[in-house]
Parts: structure tokens; C-alpha cells; sequence
């Protein structure tokens, strides 16, 4: 049985990650402040400047997969990976490396491929290319970039801030020209052990296989949801014209089963 090292379990992603993996997998997982639901001998806390207790991790689990979902300061995520990528060059194991649509958030000009070069203008989304860089380049083939949008879930900070801002009757901002996708928690994990599963390698755009307005998407959410709300719709970029915030695929190896629609995430979110 092949052993995965999740870094980062205790968040949303890392949580979905270990509830589908675990009962596959030898799963081991890091956290910061808030257990993981694994047995205590296969959780570790760790925090991003720790590199010695990083190293100390890797050497006691010998991970086949290690999986990066990791938040915190952005030059310090940068030299724990380039850290990790180092203690692992000289083993087989393998890094899928969760990534974000914000490395193209220099260009909102239309969806962006796997093929397309990262361009960025925020400090978030520039960190994010440096860090696929230092992997790649230090590992080659054995880094997996997945590119992810917005993640829901059921006990998502997005997912909470819509069910408190109706129950407080809050205003909710959004953009009415801002197109994106978006994907599911649980999906996500799905979609990514068929990626281990079946050894595909490279970069990875997962998301929502349609795309809406960020003002459409809350719009579906909050008229299913019913009751009275409030939503106050803001030109992104204080511009009318359509700007993309999104990811498209020019892959075919992940199957149809594993898509899924703005739509479908809406009426799992509200089921």
C-alpha cells in the first residue's frame, strides 16, 4: 500500500483529501492548529517555517505521494517547497501541488488552458508560478500542478458567509461581469485520486466544466435558498466590458463521470 503525506489535512481540501484517501492509502497528514480525523500517530503539526521538523516528517513516513494544500506567509510557503522538493530529489516520490487559478490573474481576457503561459499580477498568484517552478525544476516529472477555482463545500468559509449574511439580512457583494467556474471540495478529491490512480503527469485545470458570473452563481444559490437577501452587483475592474477568472482543459483523460456543473455543485451545497 502506498503511503500519501497530506500537507495541510486540516483545511477544507486537506480534509476532503484524507476522507477520500484513507481507506486506499497509508495516509499520513500535517496540520496547524486543528486535528485531522486520523489516528494520532499519522498526524503531525507542523508549521511552514519548521523546515527541521519537515525534514524529520519525511525521513519517519517515507511518503510514495505527497500532497501540497498548504496556506500561510507567501516567501515562507516558497522555501518550505523548495525544502521538500530537496529532501525528496533524491527518492521517488512523487508532489501534486494544489495551484490556483490566480497564476493568470495578470490576464482576464478569456479562460485559460494548461498550455497557456502563468502570467500574474497579484502577489498571491506570482507566488503561486515561482512555487510550481521551484518543484518542477528541482523534481521534473514528478511535480503535478493542479490549478483549482473556488472551492465549495459544505462547511466552506464561502459556504458560511452566504447562510450568515441571509440570516443576519447582510449585503453581498459581487461582481456582474466577472466569469468564472468553480468546484466542490469532495469533487476535487475525487477528481484527483483518479489522477494518482492512474499515474497522469503534468498540469492539471480542474473546475466546474461551465461557467457563470460570480453574480449568476449566487444568484442560482440564494433563489433556491429562498427567504430575503441582498445582493449589491459591482463592474469588475470598475469596467462593463466581460472579464474571465477561469480555467479550461484541453486534456481528455479525465472522464465524464468525474465533471461536474455549477449546477450540480449548487444542488449538492443546498441538498
Amino acid at each position: 500500500m502506498e503511503k500519501i503525506l497530506i500537507l495541510g489535512g486540516s483545511g477544507l481540501v486537506g480534509r476532503a483529501l484524507i476522507n477520500e484517501l484513507k481507506d486506499k492509502y497509508e495516509v499520513y497528514a500535517t496540520y496547524y492548529s486543528t486535528l485531522t480525523s486520523l489516528p494520532v500517530e499519522k498526524q503531525f503539526k507542523l508549521e511552514v517555517n519548521q523546515l527541521d521538523k519537515l525534514k524529520e516528517i519525511l525521513n519517519s513516513t517515507q511518503p510514495d505521494i505527497v500532497i501540497s494544500c498548504l496556506r500561510g506567509d507567501f516567501e515562507r510557503q516558497l522555501k518550505f517547497h523548495k525544502e521538500l522538493a530537496l529532501n525528496l530529489v533524491q527518492t521517488r516520490s512523487r508532489v501534486y501541488y494544489l495551484s490556483t487559478t490566480n497564476v493568470f490573474d495578470g490576464d482576464f481576457s478569456k479562460p485559460h488552458l494548461e498550455t497557456d503561459p502563468p502570467i500574474a499580477e497579484s502577489d498571491y498568484g506570482k507566488y503561486k508560478i515561482e512555487c510550481e517552478n521551484v518543484l518542477k525544476e528541482i523534481l521534473g516529472k514528478r511535480t503535478m500542478i493542479i490549478r483549482i477555482p473556488a472551492i465549495w463545500g459544505k462547511n466552506s468559509q464561502r459556504w458560511n458567509m452566504i447562510i450568515e449574511s441571509i440570516k443576519e439580512q447582510k449585503m453581498i457583494e459581487v461582481y456582474s461581469n466577472l466569469v468564472c467556474n468553480n468546484l466542490l471540495d469532495i469533487q476535487l478529491a475525487r477528481q484527483l485520486v483518479f489522477i494518482i490512480e492512474n499515474g497522469l503527469k503534468g498540469v492539471f485545470h480542474l473546475g466546474s466544466v461551465d461557467m457563470l458570473t460570480q453574480s449568476q452563481f449566487f444568484e442560482q444559490i440564494l433563489s433556491k435558498l429562498g427567504g430575503s437577501f441582498n445582493l449589491r452587483y459591482n463592474p469588475f475592474q470598475d469596467h462593463g466590458q466581460t472579464y474571465y477568472f477561469a480555467l479550461e482543459t484541453n486534456r481528455n483523460d479525465i472522464p465524464d463521470f468525474l465533471h461536474i456543473t455549477n449546477n450540480e455543485i449548487i444542488s449538492y451545497l443546498l441538498g
